[in-house]
């Protein structure tokens, strides 16, 4: 997808908006009497450049037989330009079709990831998809049935979206977006928004650069020659390679808490040490336990202080 193309897709944030923070858009609201069926998936899970994207896509029940007519498939099976043509389709139908997506930026990840205690991927995976479905039931939709790719243990998932939406039948499984149109149609939502993201990046740390020989050495290195954005693909592990500045580590479009990027800065990067000289105990103080002591520091733990559920 060329940077023109990305501009064009009104989920992403466009060639000039850098991506900061996590958002969530939303097609108009189809007007045609339910109740609905939804699906749900994901682009972007493994990279380890720019967002992960969750989609949803939802249509009448009773418009099901004409949902399977329109090609939607799992994202992943499909070129760029079907993808684009199958994203046109779902803007077709304004009174049977509707979609939305939530876009975690990079920095987000890595925050919650890199938190103490971590919010891991599947939590931020499962709180997007939960806020996704609240957001179509409060605009006035009615679901019946909803339809998620898996992720992690199918049951248990299942069972947690249920008891989230008491009266929506859940069917939590792989290869969903091959199984179900709707949940293709939501993967292609999902893919779309995510490579306009990524093609149309923009360097929030270059807008305001001063315009020396070092910030040009920067930009020729921050080009956009990604590749797959997957940590195993080449071109991308040179990317990552070629944008490390030393100092401050990666722009915003690398996600820092994945494996591949915290060996580069261990071994390319400078050390630096966050503490004041004498303050090892205080901090050790403050430390997560481990064991049976997991999430309790030892200042809690001394003080007697517990964590309650309600008040």
């Amino acid at each position: 997808m060329s940077r023109t193309s990305a501009s064009l897709v009104l989920s992403a944030p466009g060639p000039s908006c850098p991506l900061t923070n996590s958002y969530t858009y939303h097609s108009s609201t189809p007007t045609a009497l339910g109740p609905y069926i939804l699906g749900v998936d994901e682009a972007g899970r493994g990279p380890v450049l720019g967002p992960l994207v969750y989609g949803v896509a939802y249509c009448p029940a009773s418009w099901k037989t004409d949902l399977e007519q329109l090609g939607f498939a799992d994202s992943k099976t499909l070129t760029a330009e079907k993808r684009a043509q199958l994203l046109g389709v779902l803007n077709s139908d304004p009174q049977n079709l509707g979609w939305s997506v939530r876009v975690i930026s990079p920095q987000a990840i890595s925050a919650g990831m890199l938190r103490i205690p971590p919010t891991n991927l599947n939590k931020q995976s499962q709180d997007a998809t939960v806020l996704l479905i609240r957001d179509v039931l409060q605009r006035g939709l009615q679901l019946s049935e909803v339809y998620v790719d898996a992720l992690g243990n199918t049951t248990t998932y299942e069972a947690y979206l249920s008891s989230q939406f008491p009266g929506i039948s859940f069917t939590v499984t792989t290869k969903a977006d091959s199984k179900f149109k709707i949940v293709g149609a939501a993967s292609v939502a999902a893919k779309v928004t995510r490579d306009a993201c990524v093609d149309s990046w923009t360097f929030e740390e270059l807008i305001e650069e001063d315009d020396n020989a070092a910030s040009k050495a920067q930009k020729e290195n921050w080009n956009r020659e990604f590749g797959s954005g997957y940590p195993s693909d080449p071109k991308t592990q040179i990317w990552v390679k070629n944008s490390l500045d030393p100092t401050f580590g990666f722009p915003s479009i690398v996600r820092f808490s994945w494996t591949t990027v915290k060996v580069i800065l261990e071994k390319s990067a400078h050390s630096v040490k966050w503490i004041d000289e004498g303050q090892e105990s205080l901090v050790k103080a403050f430390e997560g336990g481990k064991g049976r002591e997991k999430d309790r520091c030892i200042v809690t733990k001394d003080l007697g202080i517990q964590s309650i559920g309600t008040l």
